[in-house]
């Protein structure tokens, strides 16, 4: 019985000739490593992806802490000195742009995190799923 890829996937091997089982497991193989690769690029674009995002948010929150930061301290600063010397509200002004950033910095790791490990999982489980299959399968009797 031929399959639609032209390979014959009947059971009963005993008939065939062993060149023609050694061709057809060596076409599968090739498909099946194939398959496994494109599985694995799918799944590491996915994870660089993640890792994109992460890098932009915490680019973002450096190029917000760089360009807003001067602004933001002295006009905080000045908001607060009139109720409470000026030292004491640069402090406050600071210990606020720094909880802000600190949000940001961990909304960036946790995109990261995502990202990580940079192992493709679903075609790791796949392999091992193919290679238990073929050793069940060469196992039988």
């Amino acid at each position: 019985m031929a399959s639609v890829d032209g390979l014959d996937r009947s059971n009963d091997l005993s008939g065939r000739p062993m060149a023609e089982l050694i061709q057809e497991t060596s076409e599968l193989v090739s498909r099946l490593v194939t398959d496994e690769l494109a599985l694995a690029r799918a799944e590491l674009s996915q994870k660089a992806k993640h890792a994109g995002i992460g890098a932009g948010l915490a680019g973002t929150a450096g190029l917000l802490a760089a360009y807003a930061l001067g602004a933001l301290v002295a006009a905080l600063i000045l908001g607060l000195a009139e109720w409470m010397p000026a030292w004491a509200a640069a402090l406050v002004a600071a210990a606020i742009v720094l909880l802000i950033a600190g949000l940001l910095g961990l909304l960036g790791r946790q995109q990261f995190e995502r990202a990580t490990p940079l192992v493709p999982e679903e075609a790791v489980a796949s392999v091992k799923a193919d290679l238990d299959e073929i050793t069940r399968r060469v196992r039988q009797p």
